[in-house]
């Protein structure tokens, strides 16, 4: 990593907006490619680092530049406009899912999108809805990014200075936090299905790699086989995406998985980022930036629409949730046929795409011309 911009990091986060528009729309074939059908983590693990990556590298050129004060500022005004977006967006998802299960019979959209609380007590849920404690199926990790990015700010300073000192304090209250019971508040007596509390540290992570990563350093030149860290971090997601397979015949991995790895892997939180989760997408990261070292392979036209994606990834996600129920709904008409669910499936990426496009020319119709100096005008005769 440099101070240059990494288009590896749009790359990536476009991708996993990609899976999580597609794991959002149920039955989905094209769900079955994703990264959560490949290996204990999935499209969520990304998204959180890559923020923390993207917040970290940005605020703290604030914070060098402008001083704690601007940086903090600059942080919060961001956090608003995710707050207000997500208002917005949770207004229009729950428009677009009452419009979608009036034209499903065969499924009831409302319950499976979870907005029931809303319908038996909408005072309440307006309410839960302002604090951020109601949150429907798909809404889930925009909070979450709210929570971390307003906690910026009292890891900031350290961080830039002291990262590993930052990332022990926050891998003891991730530990702490699931014997603890430490979460947030939600509807009904329940919790935040991403628990901040443990999700942070993956936060955390994708900031110390954004400091660590610009030190200089002398680079390995052993070959990857003859690295021992990328060795047992590759075999890691081998076995890992193994496992992950073996799931859908249960027969055929309770004969093959040993009792003791089973003990020693299950249950699998995703609430509160259970180890095996964290570890292998800490596994499947490095091993990726091992072997994609530069960016040029994300020049190519296919690998920029996925970066065009990411550089505006707050748009683009709003849109695929936005997408998701529409999907559904469509393939429900059509009684789920697989060749409607692959239409729908790449349509709703195409639309973010062009979303992408939209917004990238956009950027570029609105930016300032460059000034030259130039040569005085003639007078024109009179």
């Amino acid at each position: 990593m440099t101070s240059e911009r990494d288009h590896r990091i749009d790359f990536f986060r476009g991708l996993a907006l990609i899976f999580i528009f597609w794991d959002h729309v149920p039955h989905n074939p094209l769900g079955q490619i994703t990264l959560r059908n490949l290996g204990f983590s999935d499209a969520a693990e990304i998204f959180v680092f890559l923020a923390g990556v993207a917040a970290v590298m940005a605020y703290g050129k604030i914070l060098k530049r402008d001083g704690y004060l601007i940086a903090c500022l600059k942080i919060l005004r961001r956090t608003w406009v995710l707050y207000v977006v997500h208002i917005f967006l949770l207004a229009m998802l729950m428009g677009i899912v009452f419009f979608a299960n009036s034209h499903v019979e065969t499924r009831d959209l409302v319950e499976e999108m979870g907005l029931h609380h809303f319908i038996t007590n909408p005072q309440q849920a307006l309410t839960d809805e302002l604090l951020l404690r109601f949150k429907p199926n798909l809404m889930d990790p925009l909070p979450l990014y709210i929570v971390l990015l307003a906690g910026l700010p009292l890891v900031l300073p350290l961080l830039v200075r002291a990262p590993w000192a930052v990332v022990a304090v926050s891998t003891a209250v991730y530990l702490l936090a699931p014997p603890l019971g430490w979460n947030l508040a939600a509807i009904k007596d329940g919790v935040w299905y991403f628990n901040p509390v443990t999700w942070q540290l993956l936060f955390v992570l994708g900031g110390a790699t954004a400091i660590i990563g610009q030190r200089p350093r002398a680079p390995d030149t052993r070959s990857l086989l003859r690295q021992p860290l990328f060795m047992a971090a590759a075999v890691y997601v081998l076995l890992a995406g193994v496992i992950t397979l073996l799931w859908r015949w249960p027969q055929i991995h309770d004969a093959l998985v040993p009792a003791w790895l089973s003990n020693l892997l299950y249950p699998i939180s995703k609430t509160d980022l259970s180890p095996v989760r964290l570890v292998h997408f800490l596994a499947l990261a490095y091993v990726t930036a091992k072997l994609l070292p530069g960016s040029a392979w994300t020049q190519n036209w296919l690998a920029q629409q996925s970066c065009r994606m990411g550089r505006y990834s707050l748009e683009i996600f709003c849109l695929g949730v936005l997408l998701a129920p529409l999907a559904d709904m469509i393939n429900a008409m059509t009684g789920d046929a697989f060749a409607m669910q692959i239409f729908t499936a790449l349509v709703g990426v195409g639309l973010m795409a062009l979303l992408g496009a939209w917004l990238d020319l956009n950027k570029r119709l609105t930016a300032p011309v460059a000034t030259h100096s130039a040569a005085p005008a003639q007078r024109l005769p009179s």
